[in-house]
């Protein structure tokens, strides 16, 4: 089913460090502001913040596993309690950062292994959805379409933020293609192909060739592309002409 182009959320992570950012922030809805496990510190928590009250955005916490030197795609087997200490540091920082600034994040996307263990795992995804809920139950939770970290928002008594990716390749069980196998990131003219077919025909077509329903309420565009501004413009363009 075709979705209208004014209904489109389009959402990117920020503040890590990229040069696009700024120009950005004006072409996207939902920013997702890392928040020291990946990437970023309180000032580049603070301009990113800043930037999307300027234009309006709404806020959302990216928190990931603390591996800095990985940029949080390694996953890491940390103790349930370490990794609950963790979450809970990066969105405590971010809250401080959004207070001073007088604005409030309003939803958690966890960041790169660590999302996309939660989109397989129910336990971790249990973890990080009470995580979330004990710090705030007025928070909503982001995951993958069809994953099991949105399961457990929804059990956790969470609004949930069903996401797809423009530039990502995707498996047939809904999973994405892992970064360090090939095709895993689109290029332009595909992951614009792609965006398309999630919004005009509600579905993808995996690596494998199936097709895959995929039903969301946001696509994700990723800040770190070098080509992010380019496609995120043409991205738009080609919604708003559909």
């Amino acid at each position: 089913m075709a979705v209208a182009a004014s209904m489109i959320d389009l959402n990117a992570d920020l503040g890590e460090g990229a040069p696009n950012d700024a120009a950005l922030m004006p072409l996207i809805n939902s920013a997702n502001v890392a928040c020291g496990g990946h990437a970023g510190d309180v000032d580049t928590m603070r301009a990113t913040v800043l930037l999307a009250r300027a234009h309006g955005v709404r806020i959302g916490a990216h928190p990931s596993y603390p591996d800095r030197a990985n940029f949080g795609r390694r996953s890491m087997p940390l103790a349930p309690s370490r990794l609950v200490i963790d979450i809970t540091a990066q969105l405590w920082s971010l809250k401080a950062v959004c207070f001073e600034a007088g604005v409030s994040f309003s939803y958690v996307k966890p960041h790169g292994a660590l999302y996309n263990d939660a989109a397989r795992d129910p336990v971790l995804a249990k973890l990080i959805a009470d995580t979330v809920r004990e710090i705030d139950p007025g928070l909503a939770l982001m995951g993958l379409a069809g994953g099991e970290l949105l399961a457990a928002g929804r059990q956790a008594g969470l609004d949930v933020i069903s996401e797809a990716f423009a530039d990502r390749a995707y498996r047939s069980d809904g999973t994405l293609q892992p970064r360090d196998l090939p095709g895993a990131v689109l290029d332009e003219e595909a992951a614009l192909a792609q965006a398309l077919s999630l919004v005009e025909q509600g579905g993808v077509t995996a690596v494998d060739g199936s097709w895959l329903p995929v039903q969301a309420d946001t696509l994700c565009v990723h800040g770190d592309n070098p080509h992010a501004l380019a496609f995120v413009r043409a991205l738009r363009g080609k919604l708003i002409a559909a």
